[in-house]
């Protein structure tokens, strides 16, 4: 029996944690799996509408397009921009001082968003937007140091993490989680495939214990939130119920309320993208798509004047099939993340959900073989995995962030322009 254990277990350390076909796959259905736990939040909200055609669609589509570009060898070309070759570390470092400048300046104003979420959900959004450059390039540089390292003491890993780890804090005091994520996943990747293998079975405690910290991080800050403030307060829908139906909700709430909210913390944030998931469909199937308003608002936020941001859009449609029930899905001052599939739900429905989920596979399989062709020590792994984090992580945030779409962009276009082949035509990296 005990062999049988230590087989099946040295068996799922062979395969390649970070794979296209293994690793954004396994993290969909491990986010919608622990969402079934919803200690009677489903009943609260009145989830009565399927995800999972949708959620089936989505990998299907993926793994299609991963299977399709695996199999035809396809890599990104240099998009006519060859001639910016050798200058792509140049180019990282402008992002870092820009970054950093935009960074300290926010800082210095006393615009330390961890301090509350009305702080957070009010920095200036200009110097919010290019202090994230600085997270970003610091990723870039310190992981091609890393790949690039002939000699990998444990004394210069240790110094690589601390100030890896230093950034990371940093970004941390704004209150946001995000870059935390993608810092520190882009960084397992990089040591994954430059430094030391990573066993799955290791990998799955990691994550445990990571979902562990980031769920108790935003329980925390929701505890430590002035709620003498508006913005943060907890005030549900003044409507008027039947006596039937104030019942029904008192005693649902009181279901809820059973369990401590640590726990309910614990899946918390795959629990409410189940449930907006859900009422993004029924909302397609009342009122229909929105035929691209939610992936316009990416772009129209940074035009003048007051915009809708595309997650506010989403607080105020799932409300919309709440508030009369005499509760919030999400407080009306609050963003609501959509999750991916949900994101593209809402603008187009399955189509676009298939589509969607298709270009995820494509892209992420076009620079996996890019990492093939130029080996595990090259800029195109590092690129490779910050896309392959940003994909991830947005299967609950959604990917509705201009800055992002950006940094995928310039990945991108950096590993392509890397290519070059030295005098025995063997492709090497120049950057």
């Amino acid at each position: 029996m005990k062999n049988n254990i230590k087989k099946q277990i040295k068996n799922l350390n062979k395969i390649d944690t970070f794979s296209p076909y293994f690793f954004l796959p396994f993290i969909l259905v491990l986010y919608f799996f622990i969402s079934l736990f919803d200690f009677h939040r489903f009943e609260l909200f009145n989830v009565n509408t399927s995800i999972w055609p949708s959620v089936i669609l989505a990998l299907i589509c993926y793994y299609i397009g991963v299977y399709f570009v695996d199999k035809k060898g396809w890599t990104f070309p240099t998009f006519g921009l060859s001639f910016l070759r050798g200058y792509v570390i140049w180019m990282i470092w402008a992002l870092v001082i820009i970054g950093g400048l935009a960074y300290f300046t926010m800082m210095t104003g006393g615009d330390v968003g961890i301090s509350d979420e009305s702080v957070r959900r009010n920095l200036d959004p200009k110097l919010n937007f290019l202090s994230q450059l600085l997270w970003f390039g610091a990723i870039l540089l310190l992981s091609l140091k890393i790949i690039k390292e002939k000699n990998m003491t444990k004394g210069k890993l240790l110094l690589y993490a601390v100030i890896y780890g230093v950034i990371m804090v940093m970004f941390l005091m704004m209150g946001y989680r995000t870059p935390i994520i993608l810092m520190l996943f882009t960084g397992l990747i990089i040591f994954h495939y430059a430094v030391k293998r990573i066993k799955l079975t290791w990998f799955l405690t990691t994550l445990l214990v990571i979902g562990i910290f980031f769920s108790l991080f935003g329980f925390f800050r929701v505890l430590s939130e002035d709620t003498s403030k508006d913005f943060n307060s907890r005030e549900q829908p003044d409507v008027e119920l039947t006596e039937t139906e104030a019942e029904k909700l008192i005693s649902v709430e009181r279901k809820v309320n059973l369990v401590p909210k640590w726990i309910r913390s614990l899946n918390g944030e795959a629990v409410t993208g189940h449930i907006v998931l859900s009422k993004i469909i029924e909302y397609t199937k009342e009122e229909d798509y929105l035929n691209g308003e939610i992936h316009g608002g990416i772009f129209s936020t940074i035009l003048p004047g007051e915009q809708i941001s595309p997650r506010m859009k989403v607080t105020e449609i799932v409300n919309s099939l709440s508030v009369e029930e005499g509760k919030y899905i999400t407080r009306p001052t609050r963003t609501t993340t959509p999750t991916y599939i949900g994101q593209l739900f809402l603008d187009g429905g399955y189509l676009l959900v298939a589509i969607g989920f298709l270009l995820y596979g494509v892209i992420i399989s076009m620079l996996y073989n890019q990492v093939k062709q130029n080996g595990y020590d090259s800029y195109q792994a590092v690129a490779f995995a910050f896309v392959l984090t940003i994909f991830t992580v947005s299967m609950h945030t959604g990917l509705l962030d201009l800055i992002f779409l950006l940094m995928i962009g310039f990945v991108i276009l950096t590993a392509a322009l890397s290519k070059a082949k030295d005098t025995n035509n063997k492709i090497k990296t120049n950057i």
